[in-house]
């Protein structure tokens, strides 16, 4: 195999790869959304029906995880371009 068929088929096995990490990080990021949304209104619903403001406190932490995971998935996106672009002539 030369040289050139090698890096091309090189460089399309790292572009398949970075392209699942990336959709598994957009699974990750929905599947976060929805845990936090779901835990989200269920504790608005208990803070709305019993003022307790413990509730308040799941709702942060709900959201600082969404936030955690929306950075993740961006340093991934980030992270997969900073590959493919070591592949370029």
């Amino acid at each position: 195999m030369s040289d050139v068929n090698a890096r091309k088929k090189a460089e399309q096995a790292v572009a398949q790869s970075t392209a699942i990490a990336v959709q598994d990080a957009t699974d990750n990021l929905r599947n976060l959304s929805t845990i936090t949304t779901t835990a989200i209104g269920v504790a608005l619903s208990q803070l709305l029906a019993t003022g307790d403001p413990k509730y308040s406190k799941v709702i942060e932490e709900a959201q600082k995880v969404l936030e955690k995971g929306t950075e993740q998935f961006a340093n991934i996106g980030k992270e997969s371009a900073k590959v493919l672009e070591q592949f370029k002539p």
